[in-house]
């Protein structure tokens, strides 16, 4: 009898083995995929992180300001003279990040649509984000010149003598822009264009 009952606990004994060793595979399996995800950047966090440290950043006007103090903020004057060293008081309006201006050597010239007049203007630039955008454009000054030029070619008459008709296509210029920055850099930035010279011949 004493050892009938000394072989019923082995066989228990065993049967818990296997649990264990099942829960631990479980635990393993479970540890590797968690540890696959997190080293892939998480679902889907990753990527928005490395965007941010290594992406475009927005400049605020407060950043701005204390880099060109740095540079060349000696000498402001008894009795605060100069109209440089005014900022103005919080909530007081503007935009809440610095603009970073660009403007583009060559003018563009282009055929307007259905017409024997063509336009010549020249660009300018802005973005709140850092040089980068402006490298990005720099960089992909070619594609970024033909798609002004089509959006040039697309514009009529009646627009480029109406100044409402001027800020439509200010506007598309603006898509032509960014959209061709996208695709060649993921990113655009651009948040206006400007003209610099706008003639109708």
């Amino acid at each position: 009898m004493s050892d009938a009952k000394e072989e019923a606990p082995k066989k228990k004994g065993g049967a818990m083995k296997f649990v264990l060793i099942g829960v631990g595979a479980l635990v393993l399996v479970a540890g590797s995929a968690a540890g696959a995800v997190f080293a892939m950047g998480g679902l889907g966090g990753g990527h928005h992180a490395e965007a941010e440290e290594y992406g475009p950043k927005l400049v605020p006007k407060s950043e701005q300001k204390r880099a060109a103090a740095g540079e060349g903020g000696e000498g402001h004057g008894e009795g605060g003279g100069s109209g440089s060293d005014w900022t103005p008081p919080p909530g007081s309006g503007g935009d809440k990040y610095a603009s970073n201006y660009y403007a583009m050597e060559k003018e563009f010239t282009s055929n307007l649509q259905d017409s024997v007049h063509f336009v010549q203007v020249g660009l300018a630039v802005s973005t709140p984000y850092d040089d980068s955008v402006i490298e990005n454009l720099k960089t992909n000054e070619i594609a970024v010149r033909s798609a002004v030029l089509l959006a040039l070619g697309d514009t009529t008459e009646e627009q480029v003598f109406s100044s409402n008709g001027k800020e439509q296509l200010q506007k598309r210029l603006t898509t032509a822009i960014n959209a061709t920055l996208k695709q060649k850099e993921g990113f655009g930035g651009i948040s206006n264009v400007y003209f610099t010279n706008f003639v109708v011949q």
